[in-house]
């Protein structure tokens, strides 16, 4: 492909995938599609293989897909999108509400759908889950979030295990100390401040690399 930031351009949302077993547990995606119609259509979503909250879905066979608004604290999506639900409690800090035993993201969410796993299809690094929606209701209405919006207002990045994940050459200027962080690639010009905390991911100092 001559320029993958093409896929940019395709109309995507930005959505937090959500399931419980022992835990709570979800994840950031951006691929979430309506597939039929009716009062239980059927849905697609893709989910890294690396992803906990995908192990869980598989055990569990249901999830929930809670929409985000614009409206959305940044800091709600690097959680999400860059810790692992394995090593911390993502819920512990948002506003959320258990339906039918799957914790439900209320925060700035333009609604969500309790869904059923039908099929799972292996596309190599991903899986894509075909389900069908058993639930589902708007919370308010704020105007969802776009991946364009996120990226191009938010100036956020995607996470490694994103499908739209590009890696992306940073442009250094001689003579000054670039640093970038090694788990959302946030760049900054450095020296950077020992109470330095990336406004993407809120990792400290000491995720930067020289670049």
């Amino acid at each position: 492909m001559k320029n993958s930031k093409v896929m940019r351009d395709v109309n995507y949302g930005m959505y937090i995938v959500s399931a419980k077993e022992d835990r709570n547990v979800g994840c950031v995606i951006n691929t979430f599609c309506q597939i039929t119609s009716g009062d239980n259509p059927i849905i697609t979503i893709s989910l890294n293989k690396d992803n906990y909250t995908n192990q869980v879905i598989q055990k569990i066979q249901k999830f929930a897909v809670s929409i985000l608004s614009q409206e959305i604290n940044p800091n709600v999506i690097s959680t999400f999108g860059f810790s692992s639900s394995k090593e911390i409690d993502k819920f512990s800090d948002v506003e959320y509400k258990d339906i039918d035993n799957i914790p439900v993201l209320f925060e700035h969410t333009t609604g969500y759908v309790i869904c059923e796993v039908e099929d799972i299809i292996d596309c190599g690094t991903h899986d894509i889950f075909i389900a069908r929606v058993i639930d589902g209701d708007k919370v308010n209405d704020e105007k969802p979030m776009s991946y364009s919006y996120y990226h191009e207002v938010v100036k956020g990045k995607a996470p490694k295990n994103a499908p739209t994940y590009v890696e992306e050459k940073e442009e250094t200027i001689e003579g000054v100390e670039t640093y970038k962080c090694s788990v959302c690639g946030y760049v900054v010009e450095g020296p950077i401040p020992d109470d330095f905390v990336c406004p993407i991911c809120g990792r400290s100092k000491e995720a930067f690399e020289r670049v």
